[in-house]
């Protein structure tokens, strides 16, 4: 029987399947392609007591999080204005400054705390992959090579002492032990001290068609609903909340310790739960819903690409992120349909993506071949993409955007 790792509700069968599917970020070497890969079911469930949707958990989170992981969040020009954005803005209303202290869990390469390493404030990253870690550390920014728990929380105020803002981006999904990560937080939280965190918002998962946001490395997927209820229950009020537009559409909310009544709970907060009851979050059908649109797009998808290749059309792939490894997989699209992908990363070049076997090439080689369509996979950064990619333009080249309908452009 599976139990809700939020609440320990049991769930009932799943609303959507995916399929197998191998580790998103698990990407090859040519040694490995003749070896055996592993495959995992991507089954989702709903828990109808705390209504967190989540997955059912197959591979430990030590092991996804290995020594050598492939997502470095420094290689998004986009995301990185965002984070520069959050740090000013933080700083403005909340008055941290040269006294403060910052935490951020799942600091990755420190592409967010070279923001306020800039500004003259204290901080500290945790961050579990070592290879992330240490590009961070030659940054100048202290960073521990751990996972975020009770314990090292406990620790951490006893050699550091207690922080005035603690942060994690997009961190809270690819945690399965959700209840000791927000005990942890709690521990290591000054009395008057501010939570904030980002993360793909359930709503728009489900109302942009965003399933390839599912995988293995996202345990949970947060409804506003299933992150106030799961703060509380460990005496965290989230006092605020914004809805921002990165991965596709997401939250950050603002948390704090229940007793702190120096931040008062703003309307936003109660108008984005009448809007999530509104939309359907607490209805079993909208999640069926939701997997007859996944099958919907799937064979849309599959059409466009038959056709094209039928036409005799060379396409290949922008981008090489673990969504794309998800959408790849449940689509059965390998180097039959796509001739390779590219992608910013060094970490990623001369690699084969997991389960489909696509090469991973420089963005260079587009400008090389010059073909015919380029299929974007990071489609949340679509504009940043088709901005730097604007030279396919010059040979008749156009762009195929596979969330939230397909579409070419």
């Amino acid at each position: 029987m599976k139990q809700c790792r939020a609440c320990n509700s049991k769930l009932d069968g799943a609303f959507l399947s995916l399929g197998n599917s191998p580790l998103s970020n698990s990407f090859l070497s040519e040694s490995d392609l003749d070896k055996e890969e592993l495959y995992y079911p991507l089954d989702v469930y709903l828990c109808e007591n705390c209504y967190l949707v989540q997955i059912g958990e197959f591979v430990p989170a030590d092991e996804i999080f290995s020594s050598d992981y492939a997502y470095f969040s420094s290689y998004s020009d986009s995301w990185l204005r965002h984070c520069k954005g959050y740090t000013e803005m933080m700083i403005e209303r909340f008055g941290f400054n040269r006294d403060s202290f910052v935490v951020e869990i799942g600091s990755n390469d420190g592409y967010l705390l070279q923001f306020f390493k800039e500004a003259g404030i204290r901080s500290l990253g945790v961050e579990p992959t070592s290879n992330t870690a240490r590009i961070a550390i030659e940054k100048g920014i202290p960073t521990d090579i751990e996972f975020f728990n009770v314990g090292y929380a406990e620790g951490m105020i006893k050699n550091r002492g207690k922080a005035d803002l603690i942060l994690f981006n997009n961190v809270l999904a690819h945690n399965p032990n959700l209840n000791e990560f927000v005990a942890g937080l709690r521990i290591a939280l000054k009395n008057d001290g501010v939570i904030t965190a980002e993360f793909p918002h359930l709503l728009r998962l489900i109302e942009d068609n965003q399933f390839d946001t599912i995988y293995q490395e996202h345990f949970s997927y947060f409804s506003f609903i299933a992150a106030q209820k799961l703060f509380a229950s460990h005496d965290l009020e989230i006092f605020d909340v914004d809805e921002i537009g990165t991965h596709g559409g997401s939250l950050r909310i603002y948390a704090r310790h229940k007793e702190d009544e120096s931040k008062g709970v703003t309307r936003r907060v109660r108008d984005l739960l009448d809007k999530e009851r509104a939309f359907g979050l607490l209805d079993l059908e909208t999640y069926h819903r939701f997997s007859e649109s996944v099958r919907a797009i799937k064979r849309e998808t599959l059409s466009l690409l038959i056709g094209l290749k039928e036409q005799g059309k060379r396409i290949v792939g922008y981008g090489a992120p673990a969504k794309g490894n998800t959408l790849l997989n449940f689509y059965g699209v390998r180097t039959d349909f796509l001739d390779y992908t590219v992608d910013r990363s060094p970490h990623k070049q001369e690699k084969y993506l997991p389960g489909t076997h696509i090469p991973v090439k420089s963005p260079e080689q587009i400008r090389v071949d010059k073909p015919d369509y380029v299929f974007i996979l990071p489609w949340n950064i679509r504009e940043e993409i088709m901005g730097q990619m604007s030279c396919i333009r010059e040979w008749g080249g156009r762009f195929i955007i596979p969330i939230p309908r397909v579409e070419v452009l």
